[in-house]
């Protein structure tokens, strides 16, 4: 009872709020949601002394909100099926160089940046970080965010090359950036674990090629399925049962859950639409799907703007917040620009592809989900409260403008290109 009263509550307010910014705001929706919730928690604060139990009641609904289970477990499952089922395999495959490039690569060079920058801002400033908590905050905010990532370039004009490579990198980057950020907790958490190269590729391995290899299997296995029946009703519950399902057994497996709902989305969504479904099936699923994934986006968003209610005094690490945010994006160009200019991708970048693809890189509720996972203790609360600086500048400063920057620095006659 307990979690369908949270649920209906988280319900109702992204109702309301999607109204609000629809009739108001005239926001992209997820952005609009997530501004909207943030200003209502700033209100609830501000009004905490006069409406004490008002104040203390929502705080206790958000904070018994496993945040990092409902997303990590569930929700993360649902929106990136829902992502992949929609993205054409062709364009991937054009892309497939930089997208496997960016979402490994780019990843490890973006963690060991950040952690070493870090490191030496805080030493400057005279915060006490201890180096592997640096690293660890390298790790969750690396991965651009898919359900971010997604959701906001549905309304940002960027060439259709460039959002292949970005979505597609959100896509497949979460694979690496949880096995990495989980090596490093436990080094944190746990001093004398002895974590060997090989037992760490061993575990990107697994967790990736698992992760492939189950998701084809259920995809290419529905589409058969799908493909003898026909019937919308019936090929709906099948990819309902692909998604929950498909996250039990690799749950159950130790292998990767996103990386199951993307291959297993990305074959139903070419594969299973052009072999077992008629238009009227194509129809209803693409629709389920587009709806499941603008409530779950808008449930998402709202918590995030909700998280100020998580991380008391937030505003006192303001300095340390700002910092991040500079050189998160400072890393994230680095490890850009640092693969290509040294791997021979097909085709060469332009600075002002490159400018693209770092704004472009949006963090969101993974990351937030990641270092709420860290267990309490004197480092979780800094960790916490910079990642959502970053997450919230992310979000509505780069998500908001990307479009806009799309369209002033690239070349007019080459967009189509690109």
């Amino acid at each position: 009872m307990e979690l369908y009263y949270s649920f209906s509550v988280l319900i109702v307010l992204a109702s309301f709020f999607a109204y609000l910014n629809i009739r108001f705001l005239k926001l992209p929706s997820t952005i609009g949601i997530m501004i909207i919730a943030m200003i209502s928690s700033m209100l609830l604060v501000i009004t905490g002394n006069i409406f004490p139990k008002t104040f203390l009641n929502f705080s206790k609904l958000i904070a018994e909100f496993d945040f990092t289970e409902v997303l990590m477990g569930a929700m993360l499952n649902f929106l990136l099926f829902a992502g992949a089922v929609h993205i054409n395999l062709k364009d991937l495959r054009e892309q497939r160089g930089p997208i496997m490039v960016f979402s490994t690569v780019s990843v490890l060079i973006s963690t060991l940046a950040i952690g070493i920058i870090l490191d030496f801002v805080t030493d400057l400033a005279h915060i006490d970080i201890p180096f592997i908590y640096c690293l660890l905050f390298g790790a969750l905010i690396s991965p651009t965010d898919p359900i971010a990532v997604l959701s906001i370039l549905k309304d940002a004009k960027v060439p259709k090359s460039l959002e292949t490579k970005i979505a597609g990198e959100s896509l497949f980057n979460d694979g690496v950036a949880v096995v990495i950020f989980a090596v490093i907790l436990q080094l944190a958490q746990d001093p004398a674990s002895d974590f060997s190269m090989t037992h760490v590729s061993w575990l990107l391995i697994k967790e990736a090629l698992g992760g492939f290899i189950l998701g084809t299997v259920l995809g290419i296995q529905a589409s058969k399925a799908m493909r003898k029946v026909d019937d919308y009703k019936v090929s709906v519950l099948i990819t309902l049962s692909v998604v929950m399902g498909g996250y039990l057994i690799a749950h159950a497996a130790h292998i990767s859950g996103p990386l199951t709902m993307v291959a297993a989305g990305i074959i139903i969504g070419n594969y299973g639409k052009k072999t077992a479904m008629s238009p009227t099936t194509k129809d209803y699923l693409n629709k389920f799907w587009e709806l499941i994934d603008e409530i779950l986006n808008a449930i998402l968003f709202l918590f995030i703007g909700f998280e100020l209610l998580l991380i008391p005094d937030i505003l006192s690490y303001w300095p340390i917040g700002i910092a991040c945010i500079g050189i998160v994006l400072f890393s994230r160009f680095i490890s850009i620009w640092i693969p290509t200019k040294i791997i021979p991708f097909r085709k060469k970048f332009e600075p002002s592809t490159i400018k693209i693809l770092v704004w472009g890189g949006l963090r969101g509720g993974v990351s937030i989900a990641l270092a709420l996972s860290i267990a309490e203790g004197p480092n979780k609360q800094i960790i916490l409260a910079i990642t959502y600086f970053v997450v919230v500048f992310s979000i509505i400063v780069q998500g908001l403008t990307i479009g806009k920057l799309a369209n002033k620095i690239l070349p007019k006659a080459r967009t189509a290109t690109l």
